[in-house]
C-alpha cells in the first residue's frame, strides 16, 4: 500500500463535531494557510488545537510529511484528520477542506518564550538547540527536508521550565529525492542554496535558458543552514545576516551577504558567549553544504555535549524584550510568507456579467457541492462584524488600484486604511504589513507602494477567510468605479 493510500485511511469522513466542539472565536495563531483554533475533545474535555486547510493536493502533501514526522517527542503530534465541508462566513457554499486536529502548545513560540526569560542562558539555548537538531535528524531520517524552519515554527509544549521544544508546520516540507527545486524560504534563514534555485527559477521565468544541461538542486542541507542561524538569533538577539532596507524581496546587499557566508560576532554581545557556540555557528553557516555541519556533527558538537556550566546570562532576551526588535526579525517572514500567498492562491475572476448569471452561479454551486454532506457552519453571531472588517479591507484594495483623482489621495488612503484596522486588529499579518509600510496608528509615515500594499491586503482576506478572494471584491471595487473600465494596474489584483 502507497504512503498516499495509507494516509488517506487514516482520514475520517465523520463530521468532526461528533468527537470535537470547536472554539471558533478563540484563534491561537496565524499560519500560512489561515488562522489556528481551539477545539476540546467531548469525552475527555482536553483541549487542541485546530488546523484548517482547503483539501487540495498540497495540503494532503501537508498532512502527509507531518503525520510521517510526527512520530517523536520533539514534533508537534497530529491526534486526528477529517475530511469535512465547512462553509465559512462569506462563502455562498461550503467548501470541502481538511480539519488538522494537533496537541496543544501552550508555552508558545520559541522567541516569546525567551523574551520571559530575562535569566536566559547558553546552556539553556544549547539544550534547545539539541531538541531541534533531534527533530530536524528525524525528518531527515525519513528523507524529509522542512524547508521553513524558523523560530515561530518552533513552540514549547507548556510553560514549565523544562517543557519540550517541538517543529511544527510542514506546510512546506518536501521528500528530498535530491531534486528539490521549487525555492520555498524565509529571509532570514534562507540558505544560499535556496536563494541560487530561486536565481535560476527568475532567469527561467523570462527565457533566459541556463547554461547547465541539468536544473539547479538543493537538499535537506538547506534545513542545517537555518539551524544556524536560529542559534545565532537565540544566542544574541539579532539574525546574522540583515539588510538596513526592508523589501518584500531580499535586497541585494543581505542576498550579498548569504551568499558568500558574510557574518560578524559583534563584541559587545559575543564576548561573553563561549568559542564552543560560536564554532557551531561557524560550522553551520558554511556557505557550500558539503562543507556544513551534517546534523550528525550538530548532535556530536561538543556545545551540545559540553560539562561546562554555560550559566552565562545571554543578551537575547533582554533585547528580545523589546517588540521592536521582534517585529523587526519577524516583518520579513510575514512580507515573504504573503508573497508566496499571491502567487499560490492568484484567482483569474470572470467579467463581472458572467459572474451574476444566476444560471452559471447555479452550476457553479452544484459542481461544488460537496460529496459527503458533512456541513459545518462558522457560528452566525461572529457574521456581521465580520462582514463588515471584510469589506473595510476591501475598501483599502479599492483604494489602493483605481486612478487617483485628486490631491487628498494620500489621506483618503490613511482614513480607509484606520478604518479596516479597527476591524481587523487581531490580524497579525495585516499588523506586520502595515508595520512594514511605515504605519504610526493613524498614517503612513512614507509613500506607500499601493499596489503592493494591496496584494497583500488580498492575501489578509483571503486568510479571514480561509479561502481565495472572489467576486465580492470585484464587485466591491466596481461600486467605486461603476464604469467597470478598470485601469491595467487594477487587473493586477483583480486576476
Amino acid at each position: 500500500m502507497s504512503q498516499n493510500n495509507a494516509m488517506d485511511r487514516t482520514i475520517k469522513d465523520t463530521s468532526i463535531l461528533e468527537e470535537y466542539n470547536i472554539n471558533w472565536t478563540q484563534k491561537l495563531g496565524a499560519g500560512i494557510s489561515g488562522p489556528v483554533r481551539v477545539c476540546v475533545k467531548k469525552t475527555t474535555q482536553e483541549r487542541f488545537a485546530l488546523k484548517i486547510l482547503v483539501d487540495r493536493p498540497k495540503a494532503r502533501n501537508e498532512v502527509r510529511l507531518h503525520m510521517l514526522c510526527a512520530a517523536h517527542p520533539n514534533i508537534v503530534q497530529i491526534i486526528d484528520v477529517y475530511a469535512n465541508s465547512v462553509q465559512f462566513p462569506h462563502e455562498s457554499s461550503p467548501r470541502a477542506r481538511l480539519l488538522i486536529v494537533m496537541e496543544m502548545m501552550e508555552g508558545g513560540e520559541l522567541f516569546h518564550r525567551i523574551s520571559q526569560h530575562r535569566h536566559f542562558t547558553e546552556k539553556q539555548a544549547s539544550q534547545v538547540t539539541k531538541q531541534i537538531a533531534l527533530a530536524i535528524k528525524h525528518c531527515h531520517s525519513l528523507n524529509i527536508a522542512h524547508r521553513d524552519l524558523k523560530p515561530e515554527n518552533l513552540l514549547f509544549k507548556d510553560n514549565s521550565l523544562d517543557a519540550p521544544v517541538k517543529l511544527c508546520d510542514f506546510g512546506f516540507a518536501k521528500i528530498d529525492q535530491g531534486d528539490l527545486m521549487t525555492p520555498q524560504f524565509t529571509p532570514y534563514y534562507v540558505a544560499p542554496q535556496v536563494l541560487e534555485a530561486q536565481r535560476r527559477h527568475q532567469k527561467e521565468k523570462f527565457g533566459i535558458i541556463p547554461t547547465s544541461p541539468t536544473p539547479y538542486t538543493y537538499n535537506k542541507n538547506c534545513d542545517l543552514w537555518s539551524l544556524g542561524v536560529i542559534i545565532y538569533v537565540m544566542l544574541c538577539g539579532y539574525p546574522p545576516f540583515y539588510s538596513k532596507h526592508h523589501s518584500r524581496t531580499i535586497p541585494k546587499d543581505m542576498r550579498k551577504k548569504i551568499m558568500t557566508g558574510s557574518f560578524e560576532f559583534p563584541e559587545e554581545e559575543w564576548s561573553q558567549i563561549s568559542e564552543m557556540a560560536k564554532d557551531i555557528v561557524r560550522k553551520l553557516l558554511k556557505v557550500k553544504p558539503e562543507e556544513r555541519l551534517t546534523i550528525e556533527g550538530v548532535l556530536d558538537h561538543p556545545w551540545l555535549n559540553s560539562t561546562e556550566a554555560l550559566d552565562n546570562i545571554l543578551p537575547s532576551a533582554q533585547m528580545m524584550m523589546d517588540k521592536a526588535v521582534v517585529a523587526g526579525i519577524q516583518q520579513a517572514h510575514a512580507e515573504q510568507l504573503a508573497n508566496m500567498r499571491i502567487q499560490d492562491l492568484k484567482v483569474n475572476l470572470k467579467p463581472l456579467n458572467i459572474v451574476n448569471n444566476p444560471i452559471l452561479r447555479k452550476r457553479k454551486l452544484l459542481g461544488t457541492r460537496p460529496k459527503d454532506n458533512v456541513y459545518i457552519q462558522d457560528p452566525e453571531n461572529e457574521t456581521e462584524d465580520s462582514n463588515v472588517a471584510l469589506e473595510k479591507l476591501r475598501d483599502v484594495i479599492a483604494q489602493c488600484i483605481l486612478p487617483q483623482e485628486g490631491e487628498n489621495e494620500d489621506e483618503k488612503l490613511n482614513e480607509v486604511v484606520l478604518e479596516a484596522w479597527q476591524y481587523n486588529k487581531d490580524c497579525k499579518l495585516l499588523r506586520d504589513t502595515l508595520q512594514s509600510f511605515s504605519w504610526n496608528g493613524r498614517g503612513f509615515s512614507d509613500k506607500v507602494d499601493r499596489l503592493k500594499l494591496a496584494e497583500i491586503v488580498k492575501q489578509v482576506i483571503e486568510e479571514q477567510t480561509n479561502s481565495p478572494e472572489d467576486s465580492q471584491l470585484f464587485r466591491a471595487v466596481a461600486q467605486r468605479w461603476p464604469s467597470h473600465r478598470f485601469p491595467p494596474t487594477a487587473h493586477r489584483i483583480l486576476g
